[in-house]
């Protein structure tokens, strides 16, 4: 990519969690053109091993900074990500315990924030409907809505009409589709991590471990956190 393209196209700001999503969508928002200004979020949850992946991932793909705001969530409970009981390990009925109450909401409005203050042209989040643990704030719905509250609140919006974008380029993708892109991207999937669990190893149990092997063993590659008799890929 030239730089005159990518002056052309701008800043982006990613919301980065350190997972396959977030990772490969940072790294098409690369492809495109994009200077990425990386956010992530120490929000309470039960390990920092995701924090250390998405700092690995904004190295790799070059972000011009990465930010980690400390928001913590874990002070009114309320998930079983910031200690609010056990993580599942077997497939539950509903949206499970992990989901945590207006986690999107929240980082999506310090995104904004931020987009709005380095003059960033979109905000990308990596979150997909097809392939998910059924949470509210990760389905189409929330992001239109989302989207019409942030231009109410934006400066540059009501003075000028100018719109920050929140782009989600897999909110239609199975996971699998993901990966297959991300790999024809670059994307070094052994920097990321998706288990809801910390270790030296995904614990292979959790809803996460369980989207992201079943993602691999259709995509049809190995998944390099993985031994090969763990991976599942045929």
């Amino acid at each position: 990519m030239s730089e005159r393209r990518r002056q052309a196209v701008g800043r982006a700001v990613v919301l980065l969690s350190g997972g396959l999503d977030s990772t490969t969508a940072a790294y098409l928002a690369r492809a495109e053109g994009y200077e990425l200004y990386a956010l992530s979020f120490d929000y309470g949850q039960r390990h920092r091993r995701e924090l250390e992946s998405a700092a690995a991932v904004a190295r790799a793909v070059g972000a011009v900074e990465h930010r980690i705001v400390t928001i913590d969530l874990a002070q009114w409970g309320g998930s079983s990500l910031t200690g609010a009981g056990p993580i599942p390990t077997e497939p539950t009925v509903g949206i499970p315990s992990t989901w945590v109450p207006a986690r999107n909401l929240i980082f999506l409005a310090v995104a904004s924030g931020y987009a709005e203050v380095i003059g960033a042209s979109a905000i990308v989040i990596g979150v997909s409907q097809v392939d998910y643990s059924g949470y509210p704030d990760c389905r189409g719905e929330f992001l239109e809505a989302y989207q019409r509250a942030a231009d109410l609140a934006s400066k540059q919006f009501v003075e000028e009409g100018k719109r920050i974008p929140v782009l989600a380029p897999f909110l239609h993708l199975p996971k699998a589709g993901i990966i297959r892109l991300g790999l024809a991207l670059g994307v070094d999937y052994s920097l990321t991590w998706s288990c809801y669990q910390g270790g030296a190893q995904p614990c292979g149990a959790c809803d996460s471990c369980r989207l992201r092997a079943k993602a691999f063993a259709e995509a049809g590659v190995p998944d390099p956190l993985l031994s090969p008799e763990r991976s599942g890929a045929g």
